[in-house]
């Protein structure tokens, strides 16, 4: 598969660096990957520019924060028009609970990560306003029982 962006050996490194942990300092980068200080600070640089790096968050314990409940939704919708799939997309926006959405292909249309401080607000959730969104049809849940990985996004 063809890459889509332009990156050696030493950007996949800085890439894999960062996204083990994304507060290290430009010295400790450098280091890690093998090339000085200014260099590196360009090369992240420029992989900020270019989006390859699209931001820097902090990964925060959810059960820690009071949120016990992981839960996975698929959604399928009565009709599949690019205004209905854009509108669905839009109302995920402003849900709260839903923390990732995706527009899947095969038997539904979304896929929702959804988090929960319990069982019941989730249940509230998707009584109240998933099935009842508009041009929902079905909706299926699965509950989580325990994470059991969790890496960055990418496998470099």
């Amino acid at each position: 598969m063809p890459l889509k962006a332009d990156l050696d050996a030493i950007d996949w490194k800085i890439l894999k660096e960062l996204q083990g942990d994304g507060r290290m300092t430009n010295v400790e980068l450098s280091r890690r990957v093998g090339i000085s200080a200014p260099p590196c600070l360009r090369r992240v640089k420029r992989l900020e520019d270019t989006g390859v790096i699209r931001g820097y968050r902090a990964l925060l314990n959810a059960r820690d924060l009071g949120f016990d409940v992981v839960a996975f939704c698929l959604i399928g919708l009565h009709h599949q028009s690019d205004a209905e799939l854009k509108a669905f997309a839009e109302r995920t926006r402003l849900w709260p609970i839903v923390r990732r959405a995706w527009m899947v292909s095969g038997d539904s249309d979304f896929m929702l990560h959804c988090v929960a401080s319990d069982l019941t607000t989730f249940q509230t959730f998707v009584i109240e306003e998933l099935t009842s969104a508009p041009n929902v049809d079905t909706v299926r849940t699965a509950l989580t029982i325990r994470q059991v990985k969790d890496e960055g996004l990418i496998a470099i």
